[in-house]
C-alpha cells in the first residue's frame, strides 16, 4: 500500500497529448521532472540527462523529437526511448534517465518523486 501523501499532482490525463510530455516541479530537486504519455502508457523521469547532467528540454514541455517517436536532450542531442528511458543514440548509449513513480488517480496524473524507480548510470 502506498503513502498517498508522497504523490504530487501533475495534471488531468485528458490534458496530455498522445504522444506528449509535460514537465512538473518538486521543491527537493535541483532539476524538474517530466511525464511522457504514449497511448495508455505513462512514464516519468527526472529532467536530467545522464550524459552531462543538464536539463533535457529547451522549452517548457518540449522533450520529444520532431517526429514524437523519442525523447531528446536539447543540450547534446542524446536520444532516449520514451517508455524505458534508455539512451539509444548520441553521447550516452546504454545509460538511462532516472525514472520516477507515476500513476493515474481519479483521472489525474500523479508522480511520487521520493519513490524514484531507478538511478541513471554514470
Amino acid at each position: 500500500m502506498s503513502d498517498d501523501s508522497a504523490w504530487v499532482d501533475v495534471a488531468p490525463l485528458e490534458e496530455f497529448e498522445d504522444p506528449g510530455t509535460r514537465g512538473f516541479t518538486h521543491e527537493d530537486w535541483d532539476h524538474w521532472g517530466f511525464v511522457v504519455r504514449v497511448g495508455d502508457a505513462l512514464a516519468a523521469y527526472r529532467n536530467v540527462c545522464p550524459h552531462a547532467g543538464h536539463p533535457m528540454n529547451w522549452a517548457p514541455d518540449a522533450f520529444l523529437t520532431p517526429d514524437e517517436e523519442h525523447l531528446i536532450c536539447a543540450s547534446h542531442g542524446a536520444i532516449f526511448d520514451r517508455l524505458s528511458g534508455e539512451c539509444i543514440a548520441g553521447p550516452c548509449p546504454g545509460q538511462r534517465l532516472q525514472a520516477v513513480a507515476v500513476r493515474v488517480d481519479d483521472g489525474r496524473v500523479q508522480v511520487a518523486p521520493a519513490q524514484a524507480a531507478g538511478a541513471g548510470q554514470d
